[in-house]
């Protein structure tokens, strides 16, 4: 495994209690980092605390769709770390598995607001405080379904759509500054976000896969801790796949 230094530096991680989240909190702390767990559910955010059993991991309880509580929480940090220097935005739900005729606009709202409103409220709060010590990192998990479209999920397709297109132009708004701004396009791996899809959908999405198999969460936090260190100095405004041979462009 390749060490990357991530010391002394501050991150946060959104939904950084379970699944991809919680594998690229324990790489950030391995790499010498501080991180702050965003997260709605006390119950995994201790559990994982437990297992990672580090002095450098804390977490907060924050709703992601409530850009005051991001505000308030982001003062705090500072204000107990001096700085953040990456934010991770990986907090999101799969919605259902259903017809764009038959999606119900009350689910579609709920996607859309924690898979991109939310993306967006986490940018526009911690950007002042990157620009502030001219140092930054943020990176967003989007979805090969953000590009390709699956049937049957248009909430989320759709959504992971917005981030990239977020993502774009943020990179580019930032590029003069010392703040790298990039997403990640990862094919399905085996999470608890499973647990709202159907088999159907599922088996529809492995058939889709070159490789064969769904991503690891050990992959994604590999590429996400690459993106969140200093050694990322050139790239941003860019859509990493890790599709495993599925993505066409």
């Amino acid at each position: 495994m390749i060490n990357f230094n991530l010391s002394n530096r501050v991150a946060i991680v959104t939904g950084g209690a379970q699944g991809f989240g919680l594998s690229i909190t324990e790489r950030f702390i391995q790499s010498g980092a501080k991180v702050i767990i965003w997260d709605v559910d006390k119950e995994a955010a201790e559990t994982a605390l437990k297992k990672i059993n580090s002095k450098n991991c804390i977490y907060q309880i924050v709703d992601v769709t409530n850009f005051e509580k991001i505000k308030k929480n982001l003062i705090d940090i500072e204000s107990s770390h001096s700085k953040i220097d990456i934010f991770i935005n990986n907090a999101g739900i799969a919605g259902m598995n259903t017809t764009v005729a038959e999606y119900p606009l009350e689910e579609w709202n709920k996607v859309i607001d924690l898979n991109l409103n939310a993306v967006f409220y986490c940018c526009k709060a911690v950007v002042p405080f990157m620009l502030k010590n001219n140092y930054g990192r943020i990176v967003n998990i989007a979805s090969i379904a953000g590009k390709e479209g699956n049937p049957n999920a248009s909430a989320y397709s759709s959504s992971k759509a917005g981030v990239v297109g977020l993502t774009k132009s943020l990179g580019k708004e930032l590029a003069l500054k010392n703040i790298a701004v990039n997403c990640v396009t990862p094919a399905a791996a085996k999470t608890r976000i499973f647990d709202q899809m159907t088999q159907e959908h599922i088996d529809y999405m492995l058939s889709k896969i070159p490789r064969n198999r769904f991503a690891k969460v050990n992959e994604l936090a590999s590429l996400v801790t690459w993106l969140a260190s200093e050694e990322n100095s050139f790239s941003t405004s860019a859509v990493f796949d890790l599709s495993g041979g599925r993505a066409t462009y």
